[in-house]
């Protein structure tokens, strides 16, 4: 497990009872890199949205682990989500309403779903914390933020994203 001013990383089993410790040490770090209200808020409600997700669908049968990983460079906070799991494919009619990716999509700046070549997915997710006084002349801040269309364009291969 790493923990540090510079980067975070530990492996959570892929049960409900994970997300809310995830939750809380992730914030702390979060918190010490320089995240504050509405940032620090969105990389809580994205990475718990996203470890739902592995513990929910990653796995069928046995259960396995969770990777979450963060970093904090040059005023961006890099949040990488990862399982071994059985990777994106369709669902059942019974599976959610599958607003999970989408919202993430509205939290993080930037967002990339991938097919792990070892089996899995992996979420990256990038927010910035840096003073976003210098937004383009133009751009609305609530303009920000990826969209699960166009990540999965070049991302996820041959897997469909739940609607």
């Amino acid at each position: 497990m790493l923990d540090s001013d510079e980067g975070f990383s530990r492996s959570y089993p892929a049960v409900p009872e994970s997300v809310p410790s995830m939750r809380s040490a992730l914030s702390d770090f979060a918190a010490s890199v320089g995240a504050k209200a509405d940032r620090l808020e969105a990389i809580r409600l994205a990475a718990s949205e996203a470890v739902t997700n592995g513990v929910l669908h990653a796995y069928n049968g046995p259960r396995g682990t969770i990777q979450v990983t963060a970093s904090f460079v040059g005023g961006e906070f890099w949040l990488f989500i990862a399982d071994d799991g059985t990777g994106l494919r369709p669902r059942g009619p019974h599976s959610g309403l599958g607003l999970g990716l989408a919202l993430i999509a509205q939290l993080a700046d930037e967002f990339q779903i991938l097919s792990r070549s070892t089996g899995g997915t992996e979420l990256r997710m990038q927010f910035r914390l840096a003073d976003r006084g210098d937004d383009p002349p133009g751009l609305r801040r609530d303009q920000l933020g990826g969209s699960v269309p166009s990540v999965a364009r070049g991302s996820v291969s041959s897997a469909a994203i739940p609607a």
